[in-house]
Protein backbone atom coordinates (compact mmCIF):
# COMPACT_ATOMS: atom_id res chain seq x y z
CA UNK A 1 0.00 0.00 0.00
CA UNK A 2 1.32 3.48 -0.87
CA UNK A 3 -0.03 6.76 0.55
CA UNK A 4 1.39 9.96 -0.86
CA UNK A 5 0.64 13.59 -1.54
CA UNK A 6 1.56 17.21 -0.75
CA UNK A 7 1.58 18.31 2.89
CA UNK A 8 -0.62 21.27 1.97
CA UNK A 9 -3.48 18.85 1.30
CA UNK A 10 -2.82 16.41 4.16
CA UNK A 11 -0.77 17.78 7.06
CA UNK A 12 2.04 15.74 8.59
CA UNK A 13 0.11 15.45 11.89
CA UNK A 14 -2.82 13.90 10.00
CA UNK A 15 -0.46 11.48 8.24
CA UNK A 16 0.96 10.33 11.59
CA UNK A 17 -2.51 9.87 13.04
CA UNK A 18 -3.63 7.87 10.00
CA UNK A 19 -0.67 5.51 10.28
CA UNK A 20 -1.20 5.18 14.04
CA UNK A 21 -4.93 4.42 13.83
CA UNK A 22 -4.49 1.95 10.96
CA UNK A 23 -1.50 0.34 12.75
CA UNK A 24 0.65 0.46 9.63
CA UNK A 25 4.17 -0.95 9.24
CA UNK A 26 6.49 0.68 6.74
CA UNK A 27 8.48 3.79 5.87
CA UNK A 28 7.22 7.37 5.68
CA UNK A 29 9.40 9.66 3.53
CA UNK A 30 9.00 13.45 3.70
CA UNK A 31 10.74 15.79 1.26
CA UNK A 32 10.92 19.59 1.28
CA UNK A 33 12.42 21.46 -1.68
CA UNK A 34 12.09 24.72 0.25
CA UNK A 35 14.30 23.40 3.04
CA UNK A 36 16.39 21.26 0.66
CA UNK A 37 15.94 18.47 3.16
CA UNK A 38 14.24 15.11 3.50
CA UNK A 39 13.60 12.67 6.29
CA UNK A 40 12.24 9.18 6.92
CA UNK A 41 10.18 7.80 9.80
CA UNK A 42 9.71 4.06 10.24
CA UNK A 43 6.51 2.68 11.75
CA UNK A 44 5.80 -0.76 13.18
CA UNK A 45 2.09 -1.47 13.76
CA UNK A 46 1.53 2.26 14.06
CA UNK A 47 4.38 2.90 16.51
CA UNK A 48 7.42 5.01 15.62
CA UNK A 49 10.55 2.84 15.83
CA UNK A 50 13.23 4.78 13.94
CA UNK A 51 13.80 8.06 12.08
CA UNK A 52 16.56 9.83 10.14
CA UNK A 53 17.00 13.16 8.37
CA UNK A 54 19.53 14.32 5.78
CA UNK A 55 20.35 17.60 7.57
CA UNK A 56 21.69 15.64 10.55
CA UNK A 57 23.92 12.93 9.15
CA UNK A 58 25.88 12.39 12.36
CA UNK A 59 26.53 8.77 13.26
CA UNK A 60 25.58 7.29 16.62
CA UNK A 61 29.16 6.68 17.75
CA UNK A 62 30.21 10.27 17.09
CA UNK A 63 27.16 11.66 18.91
CA UNK A 64 27.81 9.48 21.95
CA UNK A 65 31.43 10.62 22.06
CA UNK A 66 30.61 14.33 21.68
CA UNK A 67 28.05 14.09 24.49
CA UNK A 68 30.63 12.47 26.76
CA UNK A 69 28.89 9.10 27.00
CA UNK A 70 31.86 7.22 25.53
CA UNK A 71 35.54 7.97 24.97
CA UNK A 72 37.39 8.14 21.67
CA UNK A 73 39.20 4.96 22.74
CA UNK A 74 35.84 3.20 23.17
CA UNK A 75 34.77 4.28 19.69
CA UNK A 76 38.07 3.20 18.12
CA UNK A 77 37.84 -0.18 19.82
CA UNK A 78 34.30 -0.73 18.56
CA UNK A 79 35.29 0.26 15.01
CA UNK A 80 38.25 -2.11 15.15
CA UNK A 81 35.93 -4.97 16.14
CA UNK A 82 33.70 -4.20 13.17
CA UNK A 83 36.70 -4.17 10.85
CA UNK A 84 37.68 -7.61 12.14
CA UNK A 85 34.31 -9.01 11.13
CA UNK A 86 31.90 -8.17 13.96
CA UNK A 87 28.66 -7.61 12.04
CA UNK A 88 26.76 -6.06 14.95
CA UNK A 89 25.68 -2.42 14.83
CA UNK A 90 27.88 0.21 16.46
CA UNK A 91 25.51 0.64 19.40
CA UNK A 92 25.39 -3.11 20.05
CA UNK A 93 29.18 -3.35 19.99
CA UNK A 94 29.54 -0.44 22.43
CA UNK A 95 27.13 -2.17 24.82
CA UNK A 96 29.02 -5.46 24.45
CA UNK A 97 32.37 -3.91 25.42
CA UNK A 98 30.82 -2.12 28.40
CA UNK A 99 31.27 1.42 27.05
CA UNK A 100 27.57 2.17 27.60
CA UNK A 101 24.58 0.32 29.01
CA UNK A 102 21.67 -0.91 26.93
CA UNK A 103 19.50 1.69 28.68
CA UNK A 104 21.91 4.50 27.71
CA UNK A 105 21.96 3.26 24.11
CA UNK A 106 18.17 3.20 23.90
CA UNK A 107 18.00 6.66 25.48
CA UNK A 108 20.35 8.09 22.82
CA UNK A 109 18.50 6.37 19.97
CA UNK A 110 15.17 7.59 21.34
CA UNK A 111 16.58 11.13 21.58
CA UNK A 112 17.71 11.00 17.94
CA UNK A 113 14.37 9.64 16.73
CA UNK A 114 12.33 12.22 18.62
CA UNK A 115 14.42 15.14 17.37
CA UNK A 116 13.92 14.04 13.75
CA UNK A 117 10.18 13.58 14.23
CA UNK A 118 9.77 16.96 15.96
CA UNK A 119 11.63 18.63 13.09
CA UNK A 120 9.37 16.98 10.50
CA UNK A 121 6.24 17.88 12.44
CA UNK A 122 7.07 21.56 11.99
CA UNK A 123 7.01 21.27 8.17
CA UNK A 124 3.93 22.74 6.55
CA UNK A 125 5.03 22.28 2.95
CA UNK A 126 6.63 19.45 1.06
CA UNK A 127 5.66 16.00 -0.17
CA UNK A 128 5.13 12.77 1.76
CA UNK A 129 5.07 9.15 0.68
CA UNK A 130 4.37 6.07 2.82
CA UNK A 131 5.33 2.62 1.57
CA UNK A 132 3.96 -0.29 3.53
CA UNK A 133 6.20 -3.30 4.11
CA UNK A 134 8.37 -5.24 6.50
CA UNK A 135 11.18 -3.28 8.14
CA UNK A 136 14.68 -4.67 7.62
CA UNK A 137 18.26 -3.69 8.44
CA UNK A 138 17.35 -0.86 10.81
CA UNK A 139 19.72 0.17 13.62
CA UNK A 140 18.56 -0.23 17.22
CA UNK A 141 14.79 0.21 17.29
CA UNK A 142 12.95 2.02 20.09
CA UNK A 143 9.16 1.95 20.31
CA UNK A 144 7.67 5.42 20.77
CA UNK A 145 3.93 6.00 20.98
CA UNK A 146 2.82 8.05 17.98
CA UNK A 147 0.18 9.79 20.09
CA UNK A 148 2.78 10.91 22.65
CA UNK A 149 5.06 12.18 19.88
CA UNK A 150 2.23 14.24 18.38
CA UNK A 151 1.32 15.71 21.77
CA UNK A 152 4.92 16.67 22.50
CA UNK A 153 5.32 18.08 19.00
CA UNK A 154 2.26 20.30 19.45
CA UNK A 155 3.54 21.47 22.84
CA UNK A 156 6.90 22.40 21.36
CA UNK A 157 5.34 24.38 18.55
CA UNK A 158 3.33 26.37 21.12
CA UNK A 159 6.41 27.00 23.27
CA UNK A 160 8.50 28.05 20.26
CA UNK A 161 6.04 30.86 19.56
CA UNK A 162 6.99 32.29 22.96
CA UNK A 163 10.71 31.49 22.83
CA UNK A 164 11.23 33.02 19.39
CA UNK A 165 10.37 36.47 20.77
CA UNK A 166 13.85 36.47 22.32
CA UNK A 167 15.49 33.74 20.25
CA UNK A 168 14.48 34.21 16.60
CA UNK A 169 16.92 31.51 15.41
CA UNK A 170 19.57 29.11 16.67
CA UNK A 171 22.42 31.36 15.55
CA UNK A 172 21.88 33.51 18.65
CA UNK A 173 24.99 33.60 20.89
CA UNK A 174 24.44 33.68 24.69
CA UNK A 175 26.96 35.35 27.03
CA UNK A 176 27.04 35.98 30.77
CA UNK A 177 25.19 39.11 31.86
CA UNK A 178 27.11 41.84 33.64
CA UNK A 179 26.99 41.49 37.42
CA UNK A 180 24.76 43.87 39.32
CA UNK A 181 26.23 46.20 41.97
CA UNK A 182 27.22 44.50 45.25
CA UNK A 183 24.29 43.61 47.39
CA UNK A 184 21.77 43.47 44.58
CA UNK A 185 22.51 39.92 43.38
CA UNK A 186 20.20 37.19 44.59
CA UNK A 187 21.53 33.65 44.94
CA UNK A 188 20.90 31.54 41.85
CA UNK A 189 18.50 28.66 42.28
CA UNK A 190 19.03 26.73 39.05
CA UNK A 191 18.29 23.21 37.94
CA UNK A 192 21.25 20.85 37.24
CA UNK A 193 20.51 21.01 33.50
CA UNK A 194 20.66 24.81 33.60
CA UNK A 195 24.03 24.75 35.35
CA UNK A 196 25.20 22.35 32.66
CA UNK A 197 24.15 24.84 29.98
CA UNK A 198 26.07 27.61 31.74
CA UNK A 199 29.27 25.53 31.62
CA UNK A 200 29.01 25.48 27.81
CA UNK A 201 28.43 29.24 27.44
CA UNK A 202 31.62 30.99 26.34
CA UNK A 203 30.33 34.03 24.46
CA UNK A 204 31.28 32.48 21.12
CA UNK A 205 29.17 29.33 20.74
CA UNK A 206 25.68 29.78 19.38
CA UNK A 207 22.69 27.80 20.65
CA UNK A 208 23.04 25.10 18.01
CA UNK A 209 26.71 24.53 18.95
CA UNK A 210 25.91 24.46 22.69
CA UNK A 211 23.25 21.80 22.07
CA UNK A 212 25.79 19.70 20.17
CA UNK A 213 28.43 20.03 22.90
CA UNK A 214 25.96 18.99 25.59
CA UNK A 215 24.33 16.26 23.53
CA UNK A 216 20.93 17.84 24.18
CA UNK A 217 18.13 18.75 21.80
CA UNK A 218 18.19 22.21 20.24
CA UNK A 219 14.68 22.85 21.57
CA UNK A 220 15.51 22.03 25.21
CA UNK A 221 18.76 24.01 25.01
CA UNK A 222 16.98 27.06 23.56
CA UNK A 223 14.27 26.76 26.20
CA UNK A 224 16.78 26.80 29.07
CA UNK A 225 18.74 29.69 27.55
CA UNK A 226 15.46 31.58 27.15
CA UNK A 227 14.80 31.12 30.88
CA UNK A 228 18.34 32.17 31.85
CA UNK A 229 18.04 35.26 29.68
CA UNK A 230 14.70 36.12 31.28
CA UNK A 231 16.36 35.81 34.71
CA UNK A 232 19.14 38.21 33.59
CA UNK A 233 21.77 35.47 33.98
CA UNK A 234 22.58 35.56 30.27
CA UNK A 235 22.39 38.13 27.51
CA UNK A 236 21.78 37.27 23.87
CA UNK A 237 23.22 38.66 20.67
CA UNK A 238 22.80 37.70 17.05
CA UNK A 239 25.80 36.34 15.24
CA UNK A 240 26.60 38.63 12.31
CA UNK A 241 25.96 36.97 8.97
CA UNK A 242 28.06 37.69 5.93
CA UNK A 243 25.85 37.14 2.92
CA UNK A 244 27.65 35.61 -0.01
CA UNK A 245 26.48 35.25 -3.55
CA UNK A 246 25.66 31.81 -4.91
CA UNK A 247 28.83 31.98 -7.00
CA UNK A 248 30.94 32.83 -3.93
CA UNK A 249 29.40 30.01 -1.90
CA UNK A 250 30.03 27.58 -4.74
CA UNK A 251 33.64 28.72 -4.99
CA UNK A 252 34.16 28.29 -1.25
CA UNK A 253 32.70 24.77 -1.41
CA UNK A 254 34.87 23.79 -4.36
CA UNK A 255 37.96 25.16 -2.61
CA UNK A 256 37.28 23.12 0.54
CA UNK A 257 36.65 19.98 -1.51
CA UNK A 258 39.86 20.54 -3.47
CA UNK A 259 41.82 20.94 -0.24
CA UNK A 260 40.23 17.77 1.16
CA UNK A 261 41.19 15.84 -1.97
CA UNK A 262 44.76 17.15 -1.87
CA UNK A 263 45.15 16.28 1.81
CA UNK A 264 43.81 12.77 1.25
CA UNK A 265 46.18 12.26 -1.70
CA UNK A 266 49.04 13.42 0.52
CA UNK A 267 48.19 10.77 3.12
CA UNK A 268 46.67 13.22 5.61
CA UNK A 269 43.13 11.90 6.22
CA UNK A 270 42.63 13.94 9.41
CA UNK A 271 43.20 17.21 7.56
CA UNK A 272 41.06 15.97 4.69
CA UNK A 273 38.22 15.24 7.10
CA UNK A 274 38.35 18.76 8.55
CA UNK A 275 38.05 20.29 5.08
CA UNK A 276 35.27 17.89 4.05
CA UNK A 277 33.25 18.51 7.23
CA UNK A 278 33.63 22.28 6.75
CA UNK A 279 32.30 21.91 3.22
CA UNK A 280 29.43 19.76 4.46
CA UNK A 281 28.45 22.26 7.18
CA UNK A 282 26.97 24.69 4.64
CA UNK A 283 26.16 22.15 1.92
CA UNK A 284 24.55 19.18 3.69
CA UNK A 285 22.70 18.21 0.51
CA UNK A 286 25.85 17.98 -1.65
CA UNK A 287 26.41 14.29 -2.46
CA UNK A 288 30.08 14.89 -3.34
CA UNK A 289 30.77 16.04 0.23
CA UNK A 290 29.34 12.81 1.64
CA UNK A 291 31.29 10.91 -1.01
CA UNK A 292 34.51 12.56 0.14
CA UNK A 293 33.80 11.61 3.76
CA UNK A 294 33.20 8.02 2.65
CA UNK A 295 36.53 8.01 0.82
CA UNK A 296 38.28 9.40 3.93
CA UNK A 297 36.61 6.74 6.09
CA UNK A 298 38.01 4.06 3.78
CA UNK A 299 41.50 5.58 4.03
CA UNK A 300 41.21 5.32 7.82
CA UNK A 301 39.84 1.75 7.60
CA UNK A 302 36.47 2.80 9.03
CA UNK A 303 34.47 0.58 6.72
CA UNK A 304 31.16 0.82 8.56
CA UNK A 305 31.25 4.64 8.61
CA UNK A 306 32.29 4.64 4.96
CA UNK A 307 29.30 2.43 4.09
CA UNK A 308 26.93 4.86 5.85
CA UNK A 309 28.35 7.91 4.05
CA UNK A 310 28.39 6.19 0.66
CA UNK A 311 24.82 4.90 0.96
CA UNK A 312 23.78 8.44 1.89
CA UNK A 313 25.59 9.70 -1.20
CA UNK A 314 23.72 7.28 -3.45
CA UNK A 315 20.37 8.18 -1.94
CA UNK A 316 21.08 11.76 -3.05
CA UNK A 317 22.67 10.91 -6.40
CA UNK A 318 22.00 7.29 -7.45
CA UNK A 319 24.08 7.56 -10.65
CA UNK A 320 27.27 8.88 -9.03
CA UNK A 321 29.65 6.27 -10.42
CA UNK A 322 32.52 6.56 -7.96
CA UNK A 323 30.19 5.98 -5.01
CA UNK A 324 29.21 2.57 -6.44
CA UNK A 325 32.84 1.44 -6.58
CA UNK A 326 33.75 2.77 -3.14
CA UNK A 327 30.65 1.23 -1.55
CA UNK A 328 31.77 -2.09 -2.99
CA UNK A 329 35.16 -1.55 -1.33
CA UNK A 330 33.56 -0.70 2.02
CA UNK A 331 31.36 -3.81 1.93
CA UNK A 332 34.30 -6.03 0.94
CA UNK A 333 36.31 -4.70 3.91
CA UNK A 334 33.46 -5.87 6.16
CA UNK A 335 33.34 -9.33 4.59
CA UNK A 336 30.08 -8.66 2.70
CA UNK A 337 31.55 -9.97 -0.56
CA UNK A 338 28.38 -10.81 -2.48
CA UNK A 339 26.87 -7.35 -2.10
CA UNK A 340 30.28 -5.82 -2.84
CA UNK A 341 30.32 -7.71 -6.15
CA UNK A 342 26.90 -6.28 -7.04
CA UNK A 343 28.09 -2.68 -6.52
CA UNK A 344 31.34 -3.25 -8.43
CA UNK A 345 29.43 -4.74 -11.35
CA UNK A 346 27.06 -1.76 -11.38
CA UNK A 347 30.05 0.58 -11.47
CA UNK A 348 31.55 -1.25 -14.43
CA UNK A 349 28.31 -0.68 -16.36
CA UNK A 350 28.11 3.04 -15.56
CA UNK A 351 29.66 5.74 -17.68
CA UNK A 352 32.53 7.31 -15.78
CA UNK A 353 34.80 9.79 -17.52
CA UNK A 354 37.05 10.36 -14.50
CA UNK A 355 40.81 10.16 -14.92
CA UNK A 356 41.05 7.28 -12.45
CA UNK A 357 38.57 4.97 -14.19
CA UNK A 358 41.09 3.17 -16.38
CA UNK A 359 43.33 2.50 -13.40
CA UNK A 360 40.47 1.35 -11.17
CA UNK A 361 38.83 -0.91 -13.75
CA UNK A 362 41.71 -3.35 -13.52
CA UNK A 363 41.63 -3.29 -9.71
CA UNK A 364 37.89 -3.98 -9.60
CA UNK A 365 38.21 -6.85 -12.06
CA UNK A 366 40.99 -8.33 -9.95
CA UNK A 367 38.81 -7.98 -6.87
CA UNK A 368 35.93 -9.75 -8.64
CA UNK A 369 38.26 -12.62 -9.56
CA UNK A 370 39.50 -12.82 -5.96
CA UNK A 371 35.96 -13.04 -4.60
CA UNK A 372 35.06 -15.72 -7.12
CA UNK A 373 38.17 -17.68 -6.16
CA UNK A 374 37.36 -17.33 -2.46
CA UNK A 375 33.82 -18.56 -3.02
CA UNK A 376 35.14 -21.58 -4.94
CA UNK A 377 37.60 -22.42 -2.16
CA UNK A 378 34.88 -22.15 0.48
CA UNK A 379 32.54 -24.32 -1.59
CA UNK A 380 35.26 -26.94 -1.98
CA UNK A 381 36.00 -26.96 1.74
CA UNK A 382 32.33 -27.69 2.55
CA UNK A 383 32.18 -30.73 0.27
Amino acid sequence: MAIEGPLKELGIHDVFQLLDLSRKTGRLSVNSKLRQNNGCVYFETGVVVYAEIESNPHLLGGLLMRSGKISEADLDRAREMQLRGDDRRMGEVLVAIGAITQKELEHQVRFQIEEVVFELLSWQEGYFSFVEGELRDLPTKVSISTASVLMEGARRIDEWSLIERRIPNLDVVPAFAQLKPDGDDASLDLLPAEWEVLTAVDGDRDIRQIATVLGRSEFETAKMIFGLDSADVLTLRSRPHVRRSIAEEGKAFEDLMRRADEALSAGEPESARRYAESALADHSQEPTAHLMLGEIDLAEHRASDAEDNLRRTLRMEPMLAKAHRLLGNALAMQGQHQEAVQWWQRWLKLEDDSEEREREVERVREALKAVEKLDNLLSTSRE
